[in-house]
């Protein structure tokens, strides 16, 4: 799919997404809370194996630089809103994508289900100014 807009280092984006056919995608607080833990593990230019969750294991492995700056974040019951600055090129789309993967895969391993679990790719807008609505 193509993107109606460029990401471009040194900007800000509105990013968010949500369910398939507006389902839950937070059950409880510990969907959120893996939710907001992969915030962190998946903005790195290095892989990291999300198996080992433990915090040691976290922060004793070399993370690399970052992709994005997370200014911001809003967990729903159907979906999510995060404010990204893009840090390096193509840092929000490989961000975005080993996180909306990393959620998924955690979900419907844990409420034994298959497919989509995002209506669609993730939606972006860019901030062009700097003014609160």
């Amino acid at each position: 799919m193509t993107r109606l807009i460029k990401f471009a280092e040194g900007e800000y984006y509105h990013i968010y997404s949500r369910g398939v056919d507006k389902r839950s995608i937070f059950l409880c607080n510990q969907d959120k809370d893996r939710f907001v833990k992969l915030l962190y593990l998946c903005n790195s230019e290095k892989a990291l194996d999300i198996r080992d969750l433990s915090k040691e294991a976290v922060l004793s492995s070399d993370r690399g630089e970052r992709l994005v700056d997370i200014g911001a974040y809003c967990l729903m019951t159907n979906h999510f809103h995060l404010l990204l600055y893009e840090k390096a090129e193509g840092g929000i789309s490989a961000f975005m994508l080993r996180l909306l993967t990393s959620y998924s895969m955690y979900f419907n391993k844990r409420y034994e289900r298959t497919g989509r679990l995002f209506e669609s790719s993730f939606k972006a807008k860019h901030l062009e100014v700097d003014e609160v609505m």
